[in-house]
């Protein structure tokens, strides 16, 4: 059975210099992110000022572990269509072709 590849967390750049993406993502963890949200890098709530708030980890742990996101494009009450399907018989397609002109010009 294969092995799943381990990522790779120092890259090299095209100019050859090597980046190393947890050291990046651990200096700028408390920078706050761009964005409309208010939070920073880490997922900190950020008031006024920038000050943090309410921390990561008390964020999460308000969500309920089986919460499943609001569908906002879905109406849960309508009941399913149901489809109309209308059987196709010999006598309906003669009656549906019977007034069109032979040449199909109508």
């Amino acid at each position: 059975m294969a092995m799943k590849e381990q990522q790779r967390s120092v890259y090299r750049s095209m100019n050859g210099r090597e980046v190393d993406m947890n050291k990046l993502i651990n200096i700028n963890e408390l920078t706050p992110a761009v964005g409309n949200m208010r939070v920073n890098a880490r997922g900190d709530e950020l008031g006024p000022g920038g000050q943090i708030v309410r921390k990561r980890e008390e964020i999460v742990a308000a969500v309920p572990e089986n919460a499943v996101p609001d569908q906002i494009n879905v109406v849960q009450d309508a009941p399913a269509p149901t489809p109309s399907v209308q059987k196709i018989t010999p006598a309906l397609v003669v009656k549906n072709l019977a007034g069109q002109d032979p040449e199909g010009k109508e």
